[in-house]
């Protein structure tokens, strides 16, 4: 009776997994913490599958904890929106079908970016996320103030996904 009530249960656990990204149609939010230099913060993402191993989507980072060697950050230095572009290719290198790997660029209110970053789901609406990122192009190429900085630097995300 044990081994049936394991095997049971061990069967509802695989049957409830859910996939990382599905395709066309797949829509996954986002939401966790962001550290860069000078600055911790939230960044948010919403993503939409348009394709096989193809989604479009939007980000949005703000910078709440600032150093002192900040000073009179803005809004709009704290703040920033990017479009973006992802390759899901969890499935295209052959992992399992509950992890997403999303190579991306974004393009953004301070810079254009890239982004590498990966989802795991534990069941078929949550799982947790990792993102890294980096400018490749400053809007601003002067030198900038420890504030112009903020969200314009190679950054580290993670928190909780959502497959909607």
């Amino acid at each position: 009776m044990k081994n049936l009530i394991l095997a049971l249960a061990l069967l509802a656990t695989t049957v409830s997994m859910g996939q990382a990204f599905t395709g066309k149609g797949d829509s996954k939010f986002q939401i966790g913490a962001n550290f860069q230099d000078n600055a911790t913060g939230i960044q948010a993402t919403y993503d939409y599958g348009v394709g096989e191993n193809i989604s479009f989507g939007i980000a949005t980072v703000y910078a709440l904890g600032i150093s002192d060697e900040v000073e009179d950050a803005d809004f709009d230095q704290r703040a920033d929106l990017r479009l973006r572009f992802n390759a899901n290719i969890g499935n295209v290198i052959g992992i399992s079908e509950m992890f997403d790997v999303y190579p991306g660029l974004s393009f953004g209110t301070k810079n254009f970016g890239g982004h590498l970053g990966g989802r795991y789901f534990f069941t078929d609406g949550f799982g947790l996320y990792t993102e890294l990122q980096v400018p490749f192009a400053k809007y601003d190429s002067d030198d900038l103030t420890p504030a112009e900085e903020l969200n314009n630097q190679f950054n580290l995300s993670f928190g909780m996904s959502f497959n909607f």
